[in-house]
């Protein structure tokens, strides 16, 4: 896998972080802006490239902005491509208004505070998520404005609860955005997509996980079932969820474009991707032994070469096939899983362990699922508004034109009004 090189002199600016030098990367953290992130070069990607920063621009000027082809853009092949296009995109992912973006800063008093400790601890801990050769007061200094939009957030929302791993999340966002516009989002995004994971307690997380297995389930019950055997669970994947995958991947390329895909998606999204890599990793989980320590080490240590962009438009499959709706439906009439409480699907279960979801069997037509991805999506029982997606599911999702895509997109566009985001 080939790392980003990173020159000599940094500059921080209001806008995130730039810098100058020899490298050939425009992006400020080595982002990869000149190719895709699995270093997909020729074949025509330059141009590509240069045809959809003209779409993604003309999708910005036009009035009102056109948030659907903004949502396919940060979807399809190498998401918004640079950091200067996400300051202008992310923030109408999330429907942030303008007047919360011009919104005057805001001091914090941090003692007596009773985040800042950990925050503190957390934020000290942090430092393989900047930039490597950055000077130590620049870095210094950013770790000082990722305590402020951490403690302002909380500030501001006093239901939000403060969880370990909520500053990986955070320091992605400061790093492309910048403290300002960085604490607008993050204020946006914690009071919605990441709202279960800073509840007082961990049930809420603990039952988002519990999607993880079923989604396995239905593609592999191969995979499903050895891991079932191993009494794993779905611990391993915690730390991917609820960081947005920041604290485990070491490449920042990988992790902007993580969060493109994730922005312009249903906030569930990532523990389909979760889903995507245990399942790409299929021949090494079989081949680990068949304990639950063994096969807990092997999934919780990511590979950092995995194919992204084959992954994301694979994720994107899975959700078009097996939407939360008909997942979270299934486990309710098997007794088996609670409901999240994201405000965008109406869900209903009992609160149960995670693991007891993985109770169910529906072996019928087992023969068919084991080796054929087309004939897996073809024997499950789809919703009828799902099955003119089975053939582009099994060709693959051609994200920036195809049905499936538009799915995904119109999942994300019906979902966003139902939040609250002008109140």
């Amino acid at each position: 896998m080939r790392k980003g090189r990173w020159p000599v002199t940094f500059v921080q600016t209001n806008k995130g972080v730039s810098r100058s030098g020899d490298g050939k990367m425009s992006s400020p953290r080595g982002a990869g802006a000149s190719s895709p992130v699995n270093g997909n070069q020729g074949n025509g990607w330059d141009t590509r490239r240069k045809r959809k920063i003209a779409d993604i621009t003309q999708a910005l000027g036009v009035s009102p902005v056109d948030v659907a082809a903004l949502r396919r853009m940060a979807i399809s092949e190498g998401g918004l491509l640079t950091d200067e296009l996400r300051r202008q995109v992310w923030p109408r992912l999330l429907n942030v208004p303008p007047h919360v973006l011009e919104r005057e800063p805001e001091t914090v008093e941090r003692e007596n505070n009773k985040d800042y400790n950990q925050v503190l601890l957390d934020v000290q801990r942090s430092l393989r998520r900047f930039p490597p050769g950055m000077p130590d007061e620049q870095r210094e200094g950013l770790q000082e404005e990722l305590i402020n939009i951490i403690l302002l957030v909380l500030k501001r929302n006093t239901q939000l609860h403060y969880y370990q791993g909520y500053h990986d999340i955070v320091v992605t966002f400061l790093l492309v955005l910048g403290e300002h516009l960085a604490t607008a989002l993050v204020e946006k995004l914690s009071t919605h997509h990441l709202r279960d994971f800073m509840d007082p307690t961990m049930d809420n997380t603990k039952h988002i996980l519990n999607y993880l297995m079923p989604i396995i389930e239905r593609v592999n019950p191969e995979v499903h079932d050895f891991m079932q055997q191993a009494e794993v669970g779905t611990v391993f994947a915690l730390s991917w969820l609820i960081t947005w995958f920041g604290h485990v991947l070491s490449d920042f390329r990988h992790v902007v474009r993580l969060y493109d895909f994730f922005l312009a998606c249903h906030p569930l999204m990532p523990i389909y991707f979760a889903a995507v890599i245990v399942l790409y990793r299929e021949e090494e989980v079989l081949e680990c032994e068949c304990d639950m320590a063994m096969v807990h080490h092997l999934l919780s240590q990511i590979p950092q070469d995995l194919p992204y962009e084959t992954l994301i438009s694979r994720a994107g499959d899975l959700f078009v096939q097996f939407p939360p709706s008909e997942l979270a439906r299934e486990a309710a009439s098997h007794d088996s899983m609670a409901a999240s409480t994201f405000k965008d699907f109406d869900l209903a279960s009992t609160q149960q362990r995670p693991d007891s979801v993985l109770r169910r069997r529906r072996r019928q037509k087992q023969a068919a699922l084991e080796r054929s991805a087309a004939t897996a999506v073809a024997s499950v029982a789809q919703p009828s508004a799902a099955r003119r997606f089975v053939r582009l599911a099994v060709m693959g999702l051609t994200v920036a034109l195809g049905a499936a895509a538009l799915a995904v997109v119109n999942s994300a566009l019906e979902w966003a009004p139902k939040l609250d985001f002008f109140p």
